[in-house]
């Protein structure tokens, strides 16, 4: 549905408001623009050649992002609450999508269109710099990715897995972790039981 109500819109706020002031001339933009969208567990919210129109903020739930090779899925991000999902190159520059993106639990989305989002920034140009944050923490989500993949040890994957998506564990299956680590489930299993026997 279109439209936020005030709760809805005051977890957006309470977000966005670390990057930069959330104005009421904003806010009423985003109640009146945002979309709620609610996706059941393994359900896809946007599949390989889809275009992107939509980045979402996550109310509620987890959500990962994967590739297909042939008959074999590669998991490439796992997100949670508070965070924003999409297909960034798809969304970026409106062209159809490599990845999917599915549900792993029940969610909650608040999604904005591109459309929307162009629009709030030629009417408040200040609000850009929410947009060049946003875009940083993309940036840097993708290099710790790129670092991960880099790592040849499945032990080394392992500790900078729990560094810095530590909060996954327990939350997120084994096969989806181990799919991000790029390493088997049976190879992940050892690792861990290995990692928490030293402590």
């Amino acid at each position: 549905k279109k439209g936020l109500t005030k709760n809805e819109l005051a977890q957006i706020v309470r977000a966005f408001s670390i990057f930069a002031p959330v104005t009421p001339e904003i806010q009423d933009y985003f109640c009146k623009n945002a979309a709620t969208r609610y996706v059941k567990k393994g359900k896809l919210v946007t599949k390989t050649g889809d275009i992107n129109e939509y980045i979402y903020f996550v109310k509620k739930g987890t959500l990962r992002g994967y590739i297909e090779d042939g008959e074999k899925e590669i998991t490439t991000w796992i997100s949670i609450e508070n965070e924003m999902v999409t297909s960034i190159n798809s969304f970026i520059f409106q062209v159809p999508t490599y990845e999917n993106i599915q549900a792993l639990e029940d969610c909650e989305l608040f999604g904005t269109s591109f459309t929307d989002l162009e629009n709030l920034y030629l009417l408040y140009p200040y609000y850009n710099l929410v947009g060049r944050k946003v875009a940083e923490i993309y940036y840097t989500m993708a290099e710790n990715r790129a670092a991960l993949v880099r790592y040849r040890s499945a032990e080394k994957k392992f500790e900078f897995f729990l560094q810095y998506y530590g909060h996954l564990s327990g939350r997120v299956s084994l096969k989806y972790i181990a799919s991000f680590l790029g390493i088997t489930l049976e190879t992940l299993s050892r690792v861990r039981t290995k990692y928490y026997a030293s402590k």
